[in-house]
């Protein structure tokens, strides 16, 4: 029996490929979708993802954006229905599909939240390969702020790192080049990711054409000798170095207002530093813009929302 579904399944496919392949959009969109239906009811899960995944890919493939589009977001819903955990397999095919998918669609948003939705299981933030995964096409599209974002989330210090390397030396300024990797550090380090900031600050410095033949630390630039310090302080959980070197850098400290902010909240979540009242009053907008940017940090990771659509990233719009 199940031999002769398999064929059976195959044999549909085979037909509304050649639907698709003669040019037969419409009539092949609408049989994908009467499928989708009747598979669903039967929870024939596996052969209706299958389905999903490669009807959207061909439509997607011949630019047909919005039914390629309708499959995908289909796909995800299944997914969900079926309990199918987040896993390499899928995450990549939903990567694909993404790709393929033009930015100009609103669909491809939807697309995207449901799928990060979708992989949060564990991780209230999504899981960190869909985000890499996500980044690396945003990065592939040149539209870097899309992919800080997502960076920001994949546990991939080295590749963040090294699309901070491109954007500084293709859009910005020689002045900023200690603030790219700074803004980077400190949003990993409020996430509590230690290693992601560590990797990214190492890529970062030991890459970068300008700094990799600097020999630091100690660097030329007093930011970048601050950060080194800063990661160490909390990886040894030192905290009265962690207060020390907030005093000795001020002024670098006070080249971006958002840095203080960013401290402040590192000082909690890593030494137990509760932020002065007049602090939390003066930095009660960027503040708010932290978590904007990152989420709620002020709570223990198992209470967060996870709804990570709804940040933004405090960068310039470069893309």
């Amino acid at each position: 029996m199940a031999g002769r579904g398999e064929r059976g399944v195959s044999r549909v496919l085979d037909k509304l490929e050649a639907s698709v392949n003669s040019g037969q959009y419409y009539e092949a969109h609408q049989m994908y979708r009467t499928l989708y239906f009747r598979y669903l009811s039967q929870k024939k899960y596996p052969e209706l993802l299958n389905l999903l995944y490669k009807g959207s890919t061909l439509l997607l493939q011949r630019d047909q954006q919005g039914s390629g589009a309708d499959l995908a977001i289909l796909l995800i819903d299944v997914l969900t229905k079926s309990e199918t955990k987040p896993c390499q397999e899928w995450i990549e095919k939903i990567a694909k599909l993404f790709e393929l998918m033009n930015s100009s669609i609103p669909e491809r948003e939807s697309f995207l939240t449901n799928a990060v939705k979708w992989s949060m299981d564990n991780n209230k933030k999504g899981h960190p390969l869909l985000h890499k995964k996500i980044a690396e096409v945003y990065w592939q599209e040149k539209k870097y702020t899309s992919a800080h974002r997502h960076f920001l989330h994949s546990s991939d210090g080295a590749a963040y790192a090294s699309m901070l390397i491109e954007l500084h030396t293709t859009k910005g300024l020689k002045s900023e080049i200690d603030l790219f990797i700074a803004q980077a550090v400190l949003q990993c380090l409020c996430l509590r990711n230690i290693q992601m900031a560590s990797e990214a600050f190492n890529k970062y410095t030991g890459s970068h054409p300008t700094i990799k033949n600097d020999k630091g630390p100690p660097y030329l630039l007093p930011l970048l000798n601050f950060l080194w310090f800063l990661l160490r302080a909390v990886e040894q959980k030192h905290v009265i170095q962690f207060k020390i070197l907030r005093n000795c850098y001020a002024i670098s400290i006070k080249r971006d207002p958002n840095y203080s902010v960013y401290l402040d909240t590192i000082g909690r979540i890593w030494f137990g530093i509760e932020i002065p009242q007049d602090s939390r009053n003066s930095n009660s907008v960027f503040g708010g813009l932290l978590k904007s940017i990152i989420g709620d940090v002020d709570v223990d990771s198992s209470d967060e929302d996870g709804d990570f659509m709804a940040n933004c990233a405090s960068v310039p719009d470069l893309d």
